[in-house]
Parts: structure tokens; C-alpha cells; sequence
């Protein structure tokens, strides 16, 4: 048996491997872990400026190239593009175009995430929370996509032009602390943050965010020297970095103590009790 571990996360868009999982990746790398990621879009929905995107002919092409930026600083092993266009936000104009991830079939969108599990033969598999962590469109379609494929992948009969049948041992979701996220909520206003109107582009609600809480079955802490990895990986992503949070008052201190850790809820085997992993590979034969 193949000795080598191996960790694929599944996600939406250039940026999701970096801004929310980029410390996990970084550390499992840097142990020697082979880290791919297989992103459902190009990010083509997202804004830009002008100096961003002086070079590229696209959004696409110019956020494609900060994630393979991205991925070189973290040690990745491996970027794969899906073949889907960025949906946008839901009830946005782009949710209608024909190669959106909005237009996909779940069969059709978890058939290729299939065919990536069965070539790269990942023993753990992390991908979106089932809200999509914001409650973006693009989340909540990988997220549903990414279960499917990891309930059919080692299932020969489903997708046989995929390749031969290969079962991922564990699924984690990314997931965030709500007890720091509610005090967040409450405490927005005062640094004249709307929570409904959040981001770059004010269309995230960051309030609807705390009203599911996930359970936190695993811990993964990240020590100084991957934060600094991840922090070097976020100045990739130029085009994202000027509609970031305030980097003074209460964020600052939000950031700062959410960057020790990142957290994740455990699908499969599911998570019972009291558990508390500090290793995704935990239990892995």
C-alpha cells in the first residue's frame, strides 16, 4: 500500500484555499503531505481594478494566476480547475450563464469531483460547511457536490468512465467558531460595520452566518511560521485584498485570535461526543 498521505480540499474560487484553510494546507505540506486543490471557478464574478488587471485579459485569468501564486507559497501539490464559470451571488445576473456552477447538475458537478478522488486518491477530503460559510451560492453547490463524490467514489458502478472505485477515509468541513462570530455581530456597529452588509462588495450577511452553528470536532493549530505562509499567500491575491476587513479595532483583534487555529467539523467518520482531533490524519490506516 501507497504510504504516502495525501489531502484534497474541494472549494469554490481562487482565494478559498488561502483566505479560509491556507494555514491547515501550509502545515500538512510542509510535513510532507501532498495538498491539492480542485477549484469549482476562475473567480470570474469577482471585482477588479485596473491595476489588477493590467496583463491579463480576463477576471478569470488574472484570478487564476493568484491562486497558482497562492499555491506555490503554500507547497501545494496540485491546482485543478473543475471546469465551472463563477456563479456570483444568488440572484445576481451571473447565476444565469449556461457554464456558471449554478447551471451544473449535482450529478454532473460531483461526477467530476469523482474522477479527481479516484486519481489522486486522497485518504482525508475537506470542503465548504453546508451553509457554504456565507451562504455563498458556489459554496453550498461544492459543498453538496463534494459529498455526493465522497459517498459514490469508491462505488465502481457510479461513474465507471472515472476510473476505478477509491474510498477517501475521512471528510472534514471548514467551520468557524460562532461564539466569537456572534460577539463580532454585536460589536460591528460600533466600528461602523453594517453585519448585514459585509465585504468587499457589502452583499454578505455576516449575521445570517451565526445562526447555524456546526460542531467543531477538530482544532488544527497554526504556529507562527505557517501564519506567515498564509499571510504571504494572501498578498497573492491582490485584486481581493482591498475590500478586506479594517485592519485596526475589534477585526484586528478578530483576525489575530482566529488565525491560531482552523477549525472543522468531521462528516465522515461522523463526529460523536466529545471529540477533539488536533490531526486530520488522525486514525488514518
Amino acid at each position: 500500500m501507497d504510504k504516502q498521505k495525501t489531502l484534497l480540499f474541494v472549494g469554490a474560487h481562487p482565494d478559498d484555499e488561502t483566505f479560509a484553510i491556507g494555514g491547515t494546507l501550509a502545515r500538512y505540506a510542509a510535513d510532507g503531505v501532498k495538498v491539492y486543490y480542485a477549484c469549482a471557478t476562475r473567480g470570474e464574478a469577482g471585482t477588479a481594478d485596473a491595476e489588477s488587471m493590467k496583463g491579463f485579459g480576463s477576471v478569470g485569468d488574472m484570478r487564476w494566476a493568484e491562486l497558482e501564486c497562492a499555491a506555490r507559497v503554500l507547497g501545494l501539490a496540485g491546482t485543478i480547475h473543475l471546469g465551472y464559470r463563477d456563479s456570483g451571488m444568488a440572484g445576481s445576473a451571473d447565476n444565469l450563464n449556461p457554464k456558471s456552477l449554478a447551471m451544473a447538475t449535482l450529478e454532473q458537478v460531483s461526477g467530476r469531483i469523482v474522477g479527481i478522488i479516484r486519481k489522486l486518491k486522497p485518504q482525508v477530503v475537506i470542503t465548504h460547511d453546508p451553509i457554504g460559510g456565507y451562504r455563498h451560492p458556489d459554496h453550498i453547490a461544492v459543498h453538496h457536490a463534494t459529498l455526493a463524490a465522497f459517498n459514490s467514489a469508491a462505488n465502481g458502478d457510479l461513474f465507471p468512465e472515472m476510473g476505478t472505485g477509491f474510498q477517501p477515509q475521512k471528510l472534514y468541513y471548514n467551520v468557524f467558531p460562532r461564539r466569537l462570530m456572534k460577539l463580532a455581530v454585536k460589536v460591528m456597529p460600533l466600528f461602523g460595520q453594517n453585519p448585514h452588509k459585509f465585504g468587499r462588495n457589502h452583499d454578505i450577511d455576516f449575521a445570517s452566518m451565526v445562526e447555524t452553528e456546526f460542531p467543531i470536532h477538530a482544532r488544527i493549530r497554526i504556529d507562527k511560521r505557517f501564519t506567515g505562509i498564509r499571510e504571504e499567500a494572501r498578498s497573492c491575491y491582490r485584486s481581493q485584498l482591498g475590500g478586506g476587513p479594517p485592519r485596526r479595532g475589534f477585526f484586528r483583534f478578530f483576525s489575530i485570535f482566529s488565525a491560531k487555529q482552523d477549525c472543522y467539523m468531521r462528516a465522515y467518520p461522523e463526529g460523536k461526543g466529545r471529540l477533539h482531533e488536533r490531526d486530520l490524519f488522525s486514525g488514518i490506516s
